[in-house]
């Protein structure tokens, strides 16, 4: 995927920030922040590897489970007539339409 970054197991975003002119990489589903900068991959690599570390080493220094917890539900909004469109393409399948969702979300982050 585009702008995602993966360090000792764990995917970062990382994004251009053109007032610093680095860029600036944020772990995905940690509990907390752990933000990293560097102007190139190699050092985006040493820097998201040394936050990681702090971060680690803060958590089990205060107590604290790093990671977020999720629960397998979120709610989505969308416009009345794709929520009718999709029920019916879901009944159509045989399928709930939670299960249309669930492979198409699939699907999706796949690419």
């Amino acid at each position: 995927m585009n702008n995602l970054m993966t360090i000792n197991d764990h995917k970062a975003v990382i994004q251009y920030d053109p007032e610093i002119e680095m860029f600036r990489g944020e772990f995905i589903g940690l509990a907390g922040g752990a933000d990293f900068y560097a102007s190139d991959i190699e050092g985006l690599k040493t820097e998201g590897a040394k936050s990681l570390e702090v971060y680690f080493d803060m958590c089990k220094e205060r107590g604290i489970e790093p990671y977020k917890s999720f629960s397998g539900r979120f709610n989505v909004r969308m416009p009345p007539e794709l929520h009718a469109q999709i029920v019916c393409a879901a009944a159509a399948r045989g399928k709930s339409l939670n299960d249309l969702i669930v492979e198409a979300v699939t699907e999706f982050t796949k690419h």
